[in-house]
């Protein structure tokens, strides 16, 4: 397994496999491109490529976590840089690698907010952030998706996995909102998508390509 992530990301996986950690700026494009050299140098091959980097609500980027009217275009850059230019750049650079495995499949990390525009009640007396570009930026992940799964077809299988709202210690006042409107009645935990990356990953979905698989608790359901 490669991780472009902090030492940190390792510790969180379950035991009973290698893993090994490979630093990158995804704004680089080169240092990109070359991740998944290194990686297939390590690994001796690339089976399945998932995309889940991103600039999120809680990133500390001046111009990103404040009203509309305030975000900055040097925020929405970096950030479309990392949320999609990188999954392009990504998908580019492992494709020979995928075509090769004989299961190559890819995986993009999409958002609810790819699906829906905010509910801006939510958010009421809370300093928490939706900018504009996370939602752009996971909406063109979608849009991707089913461009690369016919362009990288038969060899790759390219679908999104669209989480909902994952519980991070967020306002007790936007958790009980947030409830409140989703039918299974709770915030998600990372341990939910689980299932959803192993079924798109694997060939449990051997004949699934171009598809989105939501995984949100029924909050998209109304």
């Amino acid at each position: 397994m490669a991780l472009a992530d902090t030492p940190a990301a390792l510790d969180r996986l379950d035991k009973g496999f290698a893993a090994q950690r490979f630093a990158v700026d995804l704004h680089d494009e080169l240092e990109t491109r070359q991740l998944i050299e290194q990686v297939v140098e390590r690994c001796g091959g690339l089976d399945v490529l998932v995309h889940c980097a991103a600039y999120v609500g809680t990133t500390q980027v001046p111009g990103w976590g404040v009203p509309f009217d305030e975000q900055s275009v040097a925020a929405w850059d970096s950030a479309l840089r990392v949320n999609l230019t990188a999954a392009f750049v990504l998908t580019q650079a492992a494709r020979p690698h995928l075509a090769r495995s004989g299961h190559g499949s890819v995986v993009f990390v999409s958002s609810i907010y790819g699906l829906i525009g905010p509910d801006w009640s939510l958010y009421q007396g809370t300093t928490m952030a939706n900018p504009a570009a996370y939602g752009a930026s996971k909406a063109g992940l979608r849009q991707l998706a089913r461009y690369l799964s016919t362009a990288f077809a038969p060899e790759i299988r390219v679908n999104v996995l669209t989480p909902g709202g994952v519980w991070r210690g967020q306002p007790d006042s936007f958790v009980a909102r947030y409830e409140a409107r989703t039918p299974l009645g709770r915030m998600a935990c990372e341990g939910d998508f689980k299932g959803a990356i192993a079924f798109l990953a694997s060939d449990l979905s051997a004949y699934v390509t171009g598809q989105e698989l939501v995984v949100d608790g029924g909050f998209t359901a109304w």
